[in-house]
């Protein structure tokens, strides 16, 4: 995957609408994220199309189940060549041990690219006091901590987390941990509902590997141009 650390994020429920950005975006960004929104409606042969283009594809789809039927998602996730997928850190040890090694195996098994695998922590929409209502502690910081500890101890390699925790996290996480940042809003642009949110330079600067960008381009008149500007503020 290039380092230009933009992902963006096709949150539209249209394949025709999502591979006109993808040709748009191709070449100026990272990588182009596939979340449920358009999975659900598109399904795999939307990321066929797109990695025909020849742009990476993050498929976000923030597996959470059982390990076996996570390791056998995985595996599928896999042998559509996507470079990064989420599972739900709050799925525990077993399930995270048993989707590493599904990557691993199916990557050699199908001769494709072992995907970085990423552990989704807290959402960036929650705040501290819905934490609450969920039953957990309602702090966001410390929860995010908790669940990247265990991802560190269950073999995981990367996470998902607010860029206002990356500093937190990178104080006991290992060097090489590769971070992913939702809530990530270029000056002047609205919140929408995210809660935890810096700009891309705050991000990256605070110790981000990947900053993943929705609206503020994908909703723009001229999203490439959009996102050009953006990386210029790298």
């Amino acid at each position: 995957m290039k380092r230009n650390p933009i992902i963006v994020a096709l949150d539209v429920q249209e394949s025709s609408r999502a591979l006109e950005l993808a040709r748009a975006l191709a070449g100026t960004v990272g990588a182009l994220k596939i979340g449920s929104e358009l999975f659900t409606i598109a399904g795999p042969e939307i990321v066929r199309q797109v990695r025909a283009l020849g742009v990476p594809v993050f498929l976000d789809l923030k597996f959470h189940d059982i390990p076996n039927t996570v390791a056998q998602a995985v595996s599928s996730a896999v042998q559509l060549d996507v470079s990064m997928l989420t599972i739900h850190a709050g799925g525990g040890s077993a399930m995270m041990k048993a989707a590493l090694e599904a990557a691993r195996t199916s990557a050699a098994k199908f001769n494709r690219p072992e995907p970085l695998l990423l552990g989704v922590t807290v959402l960036t929409s929650l705040s501290d006091a819905e934490l609450g209502e969920v039953g957990l502690e309602p702090n966001a910081v410390e929860q995010v901590a908790r669940l990247a500890r265990l991802a560190v101890q269950s073999g995981m390699n990367g996470l998902v987390c607010s860029p206002k925790e990356v500093p937190v996290l990178r104080g006991f996480l290992p060097p090489t941990f590769q971070l992913v940042t939702p809530g990530i809003r270029p000056a002047g642009s609205a919140m929408g509902d995210q809660k935890r949110t810096l700009t891309p330079r705050e991000a990256l600067e605070a110790g981000s590997n990947w900053l993943v960008i929705g609206r503020p381009i994908c909703a723009a008149a001229d999203p490439r141009r959009v996102a050009e500007e953006i990386v210029q503020t790298l």
